[in-house]
This record gives C-alpha cells, sequence and structure tokens, in this order.
C-alpha cells in the first residue's frame, strides 16, 4: 500500500522536506525512531498539520504543532484507530475510549498530553469518527453530542458548518447552517436537528461526505450527487469563476478578422467561448457525471474542492485547485470531474481518498501484471 499527498504543504503538513506548493503528488514518508517501517492505516489533515495512523496503533502528527512549522511528533503504542483534527484540538479514538487534546500545547518530544476532555468507549469495533457510541464527536467543545438511536447511524461527516449522516438503511439526513445550500432541503435556511434529504428520497446511498459548505454522496448504484456552494466548481457545475475566466480568454471577432486569426482560438491558444449559465448554489442535490467511469464508488470533500473514486480504482477531482489539491500536475480550478493522469499512467489502484481544507491523501495499490 502506497500514500500520495498533495496541495498546500507550507507548514510541512505533506510530510518532512515537502515544498510550500506541490504540483504533482508525492509520497509522505513516515519517519522517525518509534515509526520505521510501520504502515500508514489513515492520514487525516487539518489546515496546518497532519495526524497518521499505523498498523499497530501509533500516531504521528506532522506539520505545525504548537505554533511551530515542520515538526514531526510520534506517540507510539496508543493502540490508535482514528482521528478528529482541528487546528486547536485534536479528538484520537483509541480503544476503550475518545480524548480530546489541545494541539498548542502538546510536547514535541511526544509526552502524552493530559486530555481536556475524554469519554470511555466499550467496544470501538468498525467505529469511524465523527461516530461514536450513542452520539457524535466535534472537533471543538462541547466535543460530544448525542444522536437519537432511532436514526440507526451508520456513517457521517462534518462541514465547517453543517452535518451529514447516512442510516443504516441508506438514508441521508443533513442539519447545521444552510445558506449555501448545503443541506440539500431545497432553500438556503438553518436546520438545527437530522433532516431527511427529501430529493434523495427512494435512492439508497453507500457514501456520504461534507466540505466546507458543500455535500455529497454516492449511491449503491454507483450515481454521484453533489449539492451546496458553487463558488469554486466544487459540485461540478458550471461556476462563476471560471467563467470569468473563460471570459478574459474571449477574443473580439473584429480583432480576430484584422490579426488574420480565423480558428475560434485566441492568440494565447485560449478557447472562445460563449456566454453561459453559472451555479453559485444549488440548494438540491445534482446528479453529476465522471467523463470516463459512471459507477463512483468513494467521496471526500475539502475545503472547496471534490475527489471521486470509480471502482475500477480510478481518481477524479474538481473544485478549488489554487495549491495543487486536484493532483493534476498544476494550480488550475476546475468546475467538471477531471481524471488525475498520475495515478492512471503510472498504473495505480487507487483504494481511497481523504480531502480535507487544502489538502488531498490517497492511498493505492500497483495493478496486478
Amino acid at each position: 500500500m502506497r500514500w500520495f499527498a498533495f496541495g498546500y504543504g507550507g507548514f510541512g503538513q505533506l510530510g518532512p522536506g515537502e515544498e510550500l506548493a506541490l504540483t504533482l503528488p508525492k509520497p509522505v514518508q513516515v519517519i522517525g525512531a518509534n515509526t520505521d517501517n510501520k504502515q500508514i492505516v489513515k492520514a487525516v489533515p487539518s489546515w496546518s498539520y497532519t495526524a497518521l495512523v499505523t498498523d499497530e496503533g501509533s500516531l504521528q502528527l506532522s506539520g505545525c504543532i504548537r505554533g511551530s512549522p515542520h515538526q514531526f511528533v510520534s506517540f507510539p503504542g496508543l493502540d490508535c484507530h482514528d482521528v478528529l483534527p482541528s487546528e486547536k484540538y485534536l479528538i484520537v479514538l483509541m480503544k476503550d475510549r475518545a480524548e480530546c487534546w489541545d494541539v498548542t500545547h502538546l510536547d514535541c518530544e511526544g509526552t502524552l498530553p493530559e486530555p481536556m476532555w475524554k469519554m470511555a468507549l466499550s467496544d470501538v469495533g468498525s467505529t469511524a469518527f465523527p461516530l461514536v457510541a450513542e452520539g457524535h464527536v466535534l472537533p471543538q467543545p462541547p466535543f460530544f453530542r448525542e444522536l437519537t438511536p432511532t436514526l440507526q447511524a451508520k456513517k457521517m461527516a462534518l462541514g465547517n458548518e453543517h452535518a451529514v449522516l447516512m442510516t443504516s438503511d441508506g438514508k441521508v439526513l443533513t442539519w447545521g447552517a444552510g445558506r449555501h445550500g448545503q443541506l440539500g432541503h431545497g432553500d438556503v435556511e438553518d436546520v438545527s436537528e437530522p433532516r431527511i434529504v427529501e430529493a434523495l428520497h427512494g435512492v439508497t446511498m453507500s457514501e456520504v461526505a461534507a466540505g466546507g459548505w458543500h455535500t455529497a454522496s454516492i449511491s449503491e448504484s454507483g450515481d454521484l450527487y453533489c449539492w451546496g456552494w458553487n463558488e469554486s466548481g466544487q459540485l461540478g457545475l458550471p461556476s462563476k469563476a471560471l467563467q470569468q475566466e473563460r471570459k478574459t480568454c474571449t477574443v473580439d471577432s473584429t480583432e480576430l478578422s484584422s490579426s488574420g486569426v480565423t480558428s475560434n482560438e485566441g492568440p494565447s491558444g485560449c478557447q472562445v467561448e460563449e456566454d453561459s449559465d453559472y451555479i453559485a448554489i444549488q440548494s438540491f442535490p445534482a446528479l453529476i457525471d465522471l467523463p470516463q467511469e459512471p459507477e463512483a464508488a468513494k467521496i471526500s470533500c475539502g475545503s472547496r474542492h471534490t475527489a471521486a473514486l470509480t471502482r475500477c480504482g480510478e481518481l477524479y477531482t474538481w473544485g478549488w485547485g489554487k495549491y495543487g489539491q486536484l493532483g493534476h500536475g498544476d494550480a488550475k480550478t476546475l468546475d467538471q470531474p477531471k481524471r488525475v493522469e498520475f495515478f492512471y499512467q503510472n498504473k495505480f489502484c487507487v483504494k481511497d481518498v481523504t480531502c480535507r481544507h487544502w489538502n488531498t491523501y490517497v492511498t493505492c495499490v500497483l495493478e496486478a501484471k
């Protein structure tokens, strides 16, 4: 299993020695006396650091720790199962408990901190954050909130101001702030308690994800749905920002004629396009097509970008790309899904993807010859 990371790396959160911004995916290297030869099983980035969980339960933090960038801290032997990081707090899931640590006061030598909050758990089993027994954790106080048992929660994701939950029978519920349409209820109103996304009624879901202010889900049949804020094309729908960029490439027809240019391309090679409608907010789930592979398997959302994994192991990304978080070898923003050719060309089968803020982490294996 190999890990790759791309996106903003100015604090060293993509691994020791990484540059400010990567334009190509590069392996995340796990180093240190307590971490040699350990297999990463989970990588969860916050904005300025990344939390890495290894197969034998160690936890490593790479990036800005206690206000200092380019730190690499190891906490071996925790029996760590999962993490939920934020800039101030780090929630850690262990075999029999969940704890909250204050990142701004962590010992960079790897001494275990005194938790500022903890919760006993009888059996974590296959529990994945933010879900825990009888509720879910949050990366800010009060750190835990109950969920009604009748919801039968199976998967859950947290956005900046909203939450999305999938039940054991494949229904999708959302709640929180709705001013960017991220709740999918057809309006921009806030909702205080979990509410079913009626537009998906009758469609059984298998995956859900939440970005900064947008949401995505995948049905059992592999259909991909997105809704919410589309400022950077993160929904895979036409965005105003990209339309304005395209307009700057439009060359006046009389100027083309006088310069002897007869094709529909300007002198810079930009395609001249007619004005088209754009979508700023999509308050209902919209069906999104992947150009070369129709069936999606997994979905993850960053602050303003989205990544989808297909059933055959290909990775597609779209949305805001200023820091290379889309993995296409450039810093372009896209309002439609595009396959990440790095993995396809190098014959990697992508197994999982995790996006947060301005970063993307991918785990993959070499395809069998």
